[in-house]
């Protein structure tokens, strides 16, 4: 079998013209990993849009409601950054399905990766920064709810602290949060997760990773996760519009082969999604993104899942 790799045409919707979130990505990686013969067609699953009273495992009925039905005032639909439409309703639940499928193969085989996700700026009650529902901390509820996993480590890479991912499992032993992100940046609130590893300034690869293994490790063996989920937004990148960090190409390659030769290697089943990225250069963005499906195939394969 090969690696599961998660994707569907709804991951996009139309955005107004110069619209800085780059929505494309997300059809241009899927086509990149069939052209570069790093994915064939039969390893992608389809993810089904889920009911909303999973999404209400996190979320509150009448943010989940205002939201799908369009009623959300201006101000929280302002704090999202991305303006309404049926068609981004539709995408946001569709994405959300795509980590909670991603979830599932991973408990099953080892390690999926999904090419969207990593909503972790969503509250309970409100959107932010991008994010509308967060999809790590609802497939972790829908996997607790199933009986497929107890103890679940989120280990969270992109540029940008999880910090609604902290706020919703603020109180909860089951569910570990760990975010490694840049000092100073967004958002200028920071909530406290488990473990939050702040970053300098221009902080470039081998910096970077060693404080990584300084972490990860030690973690896996003090929580014995059922399953860990890996944030790993490529907004550390030193061409990021938003990052403020230095990682190159080969930095991402090279921790994306850290985080889950770390977890698979020790047993543990690893469930993956893309993160923050953003960069005029389409391609070379896309690319970044790619290196996580390089890696994950890499260690698939390697470790004979």
């Amino acid at each position: 079998m090969d690696l599961p790799i998660i994707y569907h045409l709804d991951y996009i919707a139309p955005l107004p013209p110069g619209h800085r979130f780059p929505m494309s990505k997300f059809r241009q990686l899927y086509e990149l990993l069939l052209g570069e013969r790093v994915a064939h067609p039969e390893q992608f699953h389809i993810p089904e849009r889920p009911p909303q009273e999973l999404i209400e495992l996190v979320h509150t009925p009448n943010y989940v409601q205002a939201y799908c039905e369009g009623t959300l005032e201006p101000k929280a639909q302002r704090r999202i950054g991305l303006p309404w439409s049926p068609a981004l309703v539709n995408r946001t639940c569709v994405a959300l399905g795509g980590t909670i499928l991603t979830a599932k193969l991973a408990i099953n085989q080892g390690l999926a990766c999904n090419t969207a996700g990593g909503t972790h700026h969503a509250f309970p009650d409100y959107g932010s920064g991008f994010c509308i529902f967060n999809d790590l901390a609802v497939a972790s509820r829908v996997l607790q709810k199933l009986g497929l996993a107890k103890k679940i480590l989120i280990v969270d890479l992109d540029v940008h602290q999880g910090d609604g991912t902290a706020f919703i499992f603020q109180n909860d032993d089951s569910i570990f949060t760990f975010s490694m992100h840049c000092e100073i940046n967004f958002p200028g609130t920071k909530q406290k997760s488990d473990l939050d590893v702040s970053l300098p300034l221009g902080m470039e690869d081998d910096a970077y990773l060693q404080t990584l293994a300084n972490y990860l490790p030690d973690l896996l063996s003090e929580i014995k996760p059922d399953i860990v989920f890996y944030d790993a937004g490529v907004d550390t990148h030193m061409d990021d519009k938003l990052g403020k960090l230095a990682l190159t190409d080969t930095g991402i390659f090279r921790r994306e082969m850290q985080v889950l030769t770390t977890c698979v290697s020790a047993g543990y089943p690893v469930a993956c999604v893309i993160g923050g990225g953003y960069a005029d250069d389409m391609k070379s963005l896309v690319w970044r993104h790619s290196l996580l499906h390089r890696a994950a195939t890499q260690v698939y394969q390697q470790f004979h899942l």
